[in-house]
């Protein structure tokens, strides 16, 4: 499990910033990332993302990511992730990729995946050998990962993977989930490794919803078992349900799916040990203070919302 805590801070401008690129700037993490990158003061970003133009969410606009829009540090340029010549474009002049971009988990399509992580993350690879990159940083899941690791050391290139477990945030719209912080530091030892970094705190997930249940001012409520041998085939028909009648309007399952129900079910622990001794990794949010901060955010947004309701 791991969280990140979110906050503009001051930012330090060397004498000139060199360029990155962050492909799926857009998502969750990594809007955390650009963050990071730009706070830094030693980057200029480049996000990448799918939409034909940035939609600043609330807070951006008068933020850190407002400001550095304005005034070049950061810039926006759309791209599909399996398009090379788009990507060879928004990676030209600059000197590390940080790739985030992935299909929605909550699709289980696998066409879509297999084209955005395996065929996207293959594409990025190529760009960075067309452009001469000396570092890429990459996050994909299961046979993307295979590419990262193998275009190492491949004309120069040096690539790393980071595996962070599910995440949350200020700034996540979907659901408390758990977020990570990463430090990707000496590209030489990172070269051709993959990380798992975590907050270090070993949680069951139904515990930590409890917490969130809790920090939202609900009292625990009992528990209902529902068994899986009786949920998992329902999952199962809803989905089935959706490819018989999306074309008579029916919405797309997001909660009661194979998928969902599996990682719901499931408890996975990381060691964390191989980032801490290469890369000096060690948390700085633990799981409490980022739900605190999480919670407090969602609370923010709430009544953003309904001050625009009133107007």
């Amino acid at each position: 499990m791991g969280s990140q805590r979110d906050g503009d801070g001051s930012v330090d401008r060397p004498a000139k910033a060199r360029w990155c690129a962050v492909t799926g700037g857009r998502g969750f993490m990594a809007r955390h990332l650009v963050a990071a990158l730009v706070r830094s003061g030693e980057w200029n970003v480049r996000v990448t993302d799918l939409a034909p133009t940035i939609v600043l969410g609330p807070g951006e606009s008068e933020g850190l990511l407002g400001d550095a829009l304005r005034d070049g540090r950061a810039v926006y340029a759309s791209v599909d992730v399996c398009n090379l010549d788009q990507l060879i474009e928004a990676f030209e002049g600059v000197d590390v990729v940080f790739h985030t971009a992935a299909a929605d988990p909550g699709k289980n399509n696998l066409q879509l995946h297999y084209k955005v992580n395996v065929e996207g993350t293959k594409s990025v690879i190529d760009a960075c050998k067309i452009c001469k990159f000396p570092d890429a940083y990459a996050r994909t899941k299961a046979e993307a990962e295979k590419f990262v690791m193998k275009a190492n050391g491949i004309d120069d290139l040096l690539t790393c993977c980071i595996r962070p477990g599910a995440i949350f945030g200020p700034g996540d719209m979907i659901l408390p989930t758990l977020d990570q912080y990463g430090q990707t530091l000496g590209a030489q030892r990172s070269g051709g490794k993959a990380y798992f970094i975590t907050n270090m705190e070993p949680m069951n997930m139904w515990d930590f919803l409890y917490m969130v249940q809790e920090e939202l001012g609900y009292k625990r409520l009992f528990k209902i078992r529902i068994p899986l041998l009786i949920i998992k085939p329902i999952s199962y028909l809803v989905e089935w349900g959706y490819k018989v009648f999306y074309h008579y309007g029916m919405c797309q399952p997001h909660i009661l799916t194979p998928a969902r129900i599996k990682y719901t079910t499931l408890n996975r622990t990381f060691s964390c040990n191989k980032a801490i001794e290469e890369l000096g990794y060690k948390p700085t949010v633990t799981i409490m203070d980022g739900l605190k901060a999480t919670v407090e955010s969602y609370i923010q947004l709430k009544n953003k919302n309904i001050s625009r309701e009133r107007k």
